[in-house]
């Protein structure tokens, strides 16, 4: 929530902490690993809750994970003032490390760490035709960028939301033509196909409605009631919203995935240890850049962030599609899943905590 800062939040931001915390927030670590038991249990032993809302889908994506999307969304979108947007033009520099990680170095960093891991590292525990499903399921992760989950990144780290959304949009047009290149040439498959309504849907949901939301409701409440109350009282109430819609996401998330995190754990590890090197590699490259190249906290911390998640829902379907709905492709996409929100939520707290090195993203610079 970017409000007027007084002099002691001013002061808290000069020390790095950003915003204050909520509840939810002080302990979010504690809540996240409750959440995530919690799911996996549900998943286990009252599976018949996985089942019905699994299958609550539309286009390969899934309705009710959307809908808490939209609650952990909405009060970013509700936040940005169109003149902003228009603004992003004059801040070219974050546009280009955005692009740049995700395009030019994501893919093939990605590529590079499954092929050490599971060709080298990992091969005494997978097998040859195991470890290239793993490979082609990472490759399908990280050559999709994100598309939803960043927004609620982005708010919890402070991010300009403007900018933000302007990250996305963008990132989206390139995922249209790079998409299938780069997967075909990192791989060295044909046939892919591209499930545009999935893509396509996924955008409308994510974006589109989110943004259209968020405008009309912002304009009709300051209209209604005033700019002050709109930034001391709504904006206040709905603060609480991301917390609890991402914690009510990793519930639904884990509890689909139960059955295999307890089934096969070994094979979970040996996936999620090269995503989460990979994750904090690509966050660390474009935040590092974005550091030398003197950008303000609220635009370098989303644009690391973007390339730092993945657009897991057009990559799951991707690996069903072409390798089927059990192979290990599919099953490297889905641990990918599991592994973000808890490694996303790592790297916003070092962006809070490392705000204070950046310039005073107050000050609205490039």
């Amino acid at each position: 929530m970017k409000e007027q800062k007084n002099d002691n939040s001013v002061k808290e931001d000069a020390e790095g902490l950003g915003r204050e915390l909520t509840f939810f927030e002080k302990y979010l670590s504690v809540w996240v690993a409750i959440c995530i038991g919690l799911g996996v249990m549900v998943g286990r032993y009252v599976p018949v809750i996985p089942n019905v809302l699994g299958e609550i889908q539309y286009a390969r994506v899934n309705i009710p994970v959307a809908v808490l999307i939209w609650f952990m969304i909405y009060p970013m979108m509700v936040e940005i003032d169109f003149q902003s947007v228009l603004d992003v033009r004059k801040k070219p520099k974050g546009l280009l490390v955005t692009w740049t990680s995700n395009w030019l170095i994501k893919p093939f960093v990605m590529y590079f760490l499954f092929w050490l891991f599971m060709t080298k590292l990992f091969s005494p525990f997978i097998s040859s035709v195991l470890q290239d499903q793993y490979i082609a399921g990472a490759v399908l992760l990280g050559s999709a960028p994100c598309t939803a989950m960043v927004f609620v990144w982005s708010y919890l780290s402070d991010g300009d939301p403007a900018y933000t959304l302007v990250q996305v949009a963008t990132n989206d047009v390139i995922l249209l033509f790079a998409y299938v290149p780069l997967v075909t040439f990192l791989l060295g498959i044909g046939g892919i196909t591209v499930p545009y309504d999935t893509l396509i849907l996924s955008v409308v949901l994510f974006v589109v409605i989110p943004l259209i939301a968020g405008y009309l409701s912002r304009n009709y409440l300051i209209g209604k009631y005033g700019e002050s109350w709109f930034e001391d009282v709504f904006l206040e109430k709905i603060d609480t919203f991301p917390t609890a819609g991402l914690l009510l996401t990793l519930i639904l998330l884990f509890s689909f995935q139960g059955d295999k995190i307890i089934n096969n754990p070994l094979h979970i590890l040996l996936i999620a240890i090269p995503l989460v090197l990979f994750t904090f590699t690509i966050f660390s490259i474009a935040y590092g850049w974005s550091y030398l190249w003197n950008l303000d906290h609220d635009i370098a911390a989303p644009a690391s962030m973007i390339g730092a998640s993945n657009f897991f829902e057009l990559a799951v379907a991707v690996a069903i599609s072409v390798f089927g709905v059990a192979s290990g492709a599919a099953l490297a996409t889905v641990v990918g899943v599991l592994v973000e929100v808890p490694v996303m939520l790592t790297l916003v707290f070092i962006a809070n905590k490392t705000r204070k090195f950046f310039p005073r993203y107050l000050k609205g610079g490039s």
